[in-house]
């Protein structure tokens, strides 16, 4: 999948905070830290440093939503890294992916206070989850 698919497909997943631009993947596809697990219809993007992965984003686009895709990427990356411990961070509003990251084993952590930026809104915090994947 080219920096310019995720680009696609992140901003129509993620229209409540700035999506990010297709230069911004392929800047971090660049580090050999990074990788990408992909779908025709999504991706997960997740960086393995010292044993510790962390969920970069994952976006599925919203016509494909609701079938396992998520859930798929999810279960692609993580039986796919070689890490020991994966993190990763979720605004508090979003349900859909605090339930699907739950039911892969994360845990709360840590909270970051208004964190995520929304149009004509409040800041949203960011929850911090956690996973043992040994």
């Amino acid at each position: 999948m080219t920096p310019a698919e995720m680009a696609e497909i992140h901003a129509a997943a993620f229209t409540q905070s700035r999506p990010w631009a297709a230069d911004e993947f392929a800047s971090l596809m660049e580090h050999p830290t990074t990788e990408a697990f992909t779908h025709s219809r999504g991706f997960a993007l997740v960086q393995n440093i010292g044993g510790e992965a962390e969920l970069l984003t994952i976006a599925v686009s919203p016509k494909a939503q609701g079938n396992g895709i998520g859930r798929a990427l999810m279960q692609a990356w993580m039986q796919g890294i070689d890490a020991s411990m994966a993190f990763l961070e979720v605004a508090q509003d979003n349900a859909a992916a605090i339930s699907l990251y739950k039911s892969c084993g994360f845990a709360d952590v840590g909270r970051r206070k208004a964190y995520y930026r929304r149009k004509d809104a409040p800041g949203v915090d960011a929850i911090i989850m956690r996973c043992c994947l040994t």
